[in-house]
C-alpha cells in the first residue's frame, strides 16, 4: 500500500452514504480536533490496542526521519479507551489529508462510557494497517521513547504528540500501560540530559 492513502479511501468511500457519523478517535483524534463536530462522547472499542508502531512521515517526522505514531493493533479481549465525534462527510476531504500517511477508513462497533443513550453505535476509525508503507512495527518501549525523542515534522516534535496523547488519556481516566510507558522512558530520558 501507497505512503498517500488519500485516493483510497476515496475510492472506498466508506461512508459517504451518511447524513451524520460516529467518528472514533484514538491518538491525535483525542487531542486535536481541528475539524467541526456535532457532538462528542467518550468512547472505547473491543479487541484493539494502541500502538507507537506507525510511521510519520507528514506530521511529527519526515520522509528521511519519520516520527512514531500510534495506530491500533488487533489483540482479543483488549479495549482500547478514546473519544467519538459525531461528523459529516463534508469532513472526510480533511480527515482523509490529515490520516493519509498509510491510515484507511474502517467500520467499528462503538460503546459509549458517559451514561447517555444509546450506549453504543457503528462508527468510522482510521487504521494503519501492517501492509502499509510507512508501518514501522513493534519495537522495545525504550527504543520506540528514543525514536520520539529525535523526531520532528511539520508539525511539530513527535515527542509532543505522545506527551499530549498521554495527558488526554489521563482526563478521560483511561489506562494504557504502553503508551505511559514511553511517557516514562522518554521523562526519564529527558532528565538524565
Amino acid at each position: 500500500m501507497p505512503l498517500n492513502t488519500i485516493d483510497i479511501n476515496r475510492q472506498q468511500g466508506h461512508f459517504n452514504d451518511r447524513a451524520q457519523l460516529w467518528l472514533f478517535g484514538y491518538g491525535s483524534l483525542i487531542f486535536k480536533v481541528d475539524f467541526p463536530v456535532q457532538d462528542c462522547r467518550p468512547a472505547y472499542i473491543h479487541n484493539w490496542s494502541r500502538r507507537f508502531w506507525q510511521g510519520s512521515h507528514d506530521h511529527r517526522g519526515t520522509l528521511d526521519a519519520p516520527g512514531r505514531v500510534a495506530t491500533l493493533i488487533r489483540e482479543p479481549g483488549a479495549c482500547c479507551v478514546g473519544m467519538a465525534y459525531m461528523i459529516t462527510p463534508a469532513v472526510f476531504d480533511h480527515l482523509d489529508m490529515r490520516e493519509k500517511n498509510g491510515y484507511l477508513r474502517f467500520s467499528t462497533p462503538l460503546t459509549f462510557t458517559d451514561g447517555r443513550a444509546p450506549d453504543q453505535a457503528e462508527g468510522l476509525v482510521y487504521i494503519a494497517t501492517e501492509d502499509n508503507a510507512a508501518f514501522l512495527g513493534p519495537a522495545p518501549e525504550a527504543d520506540i521513547a528514543r525514536h520520539i525523542a529525535g523526531a520532528q515534522g511539520p508539525s511539530g516534535p513527535n515527542r509532543d504528540y505522545l506527551l499530549n496523547l498521554a495527558d488526554a488519556l489521563r482526563a478521560l481516566n483511561a489506562e494504557d500501560p504502553h503508551v505511559f510507558a514511553i511517557e516514562q522512558l522518554l521523562h526519564e530520558a529527558h532528565s538524565t540530559r
